[in-house]
């Protein structure tokens, strides 16, 4: 018995499925559209939140544990990490979010266009019916971005977009500076509440005693949330990378149809060719190098 994905595979191949006609030429671009941002209510309100949680986090390492501290190497030393991996989290959040995944053009399911394509006998298109767009192998349709996209994993909120071909690198770097940053906060408030019942509590904080209890159990509440579900979440996008299956191809079991690569050709085709520092910076925009160029045509 075919599975759904082949019986749609099935209906694609008919005759008469594409049908050009309908279809109007996609609109010119404009210097409007050179930042690509997604306008979804829930995705922008979950964008501002991941922002807000960053600074109150910033807000309590830096006013409730570092400034107050009497050793001025500990409060240096820790203040350059936190705030440096926190200014590489919401840099990576923004590239995250203001990269076009890997949208595929919106209405060019024309007829000229099919006709460029030069198709063979027994060659085959695929078009969505929801897009008007001639999607390439691997592409899946969002229902947030209204728009196919390329080697889609998922649509985060968090990020209010799709993570695809052209900003998982940046999805990835996200999560990790934020599991990172979590680890880190955990550790200093772990430190500080040692510090604290040790010392008179009057002399570890600017702010009352309960007032800083209250800020330090938010922060390591909102640290270990963060850390598993960060943590959790880049482990399985690394994994998705190194065996070149996304999160949607692995939910619908997809047959694989494309070319098998090695782990570490799995990572460079995302974070760029060679390997160097740029791998870890969301300001490099990755060299894909020799990776496949994904076809129109199956």
């Amino acid at each position: 018995m075919k599975s759904p994905a082949h019986r749609t595979r099935d209906i694609e191949r008919q005759a008469g499925y594409l049908r050009p006609e309908h279809c109007a030429p996609p609109p010119p671009r404009t210097g409007s559209d050179t930042m690509w941002f997604i306008r979804d209510g829930c995705g922008i309100v979950c964008g501002i939140i991941t922002w807000f949680l960053v600074f109150y986090a910033e807000f309590v390492v830096v006013f409730v544990m570092l400034l107050p501290a009497k050793n001025v190497f500990y409060s240096l030393f820790n203040g350059i990490i936190f705030n440096g991996l926190a200014f590489l989290a919401l840099a990576s959040h923004a590239k995250a979010m203001c990269t076009d995944p890997g949208a595929v053009p919106k209405g060019n399911a024309t007829k000229e266009f099919i006709e460029s394509l030069q198709l063979k006998p027994g060659q085959v298109v695929y078009k969505c019916p929801k897009c008007c767009s001639i999607k390439p192998d691997r592409a899946h349709h969002c229902s947030v971005c209204k728009r196919c996209i390329k080697k889609m994993d998922h649509h985060c909120p968090w990020v209010n977009n799709c993570v695809g071909e052209n900003n998982q690198k940046y999805f990835v770097l996200f999560t990790m500076y934020i599991a990172l940053i979590s680890f880190h906060s955990l550790a200093m408030v772990a430190f500080h509440f040692v510090f604290c019942f040790e010392e008179d509590w009057t002399k570890c904080s600017n702010f009352s005693p309960p007032a800083t209890v209250i800020l330090l159990i938010l922060l390591c509440f909102e640290g270990l949330l963060f850390l598993i579900f960060t943590a959790v979440m880049f482990g399985t996008q690394v994994h998705s990378i190194c065996t070149d299956e996304t999160g949607i191809e692995q939910l619908k079991k997809e047959e694989r149809r494309w070319a098998k690569k090695s782990r570490w050709m799995n990572l460079k085709v995302v974070f760029g060719h060679p390997f160097s520092i740029a791998w870890l910076s969301p300001f490099a925009v990755p060299d894909h190098g020799k990776a496949d160029i994904y076809q129109y045509i199956v």
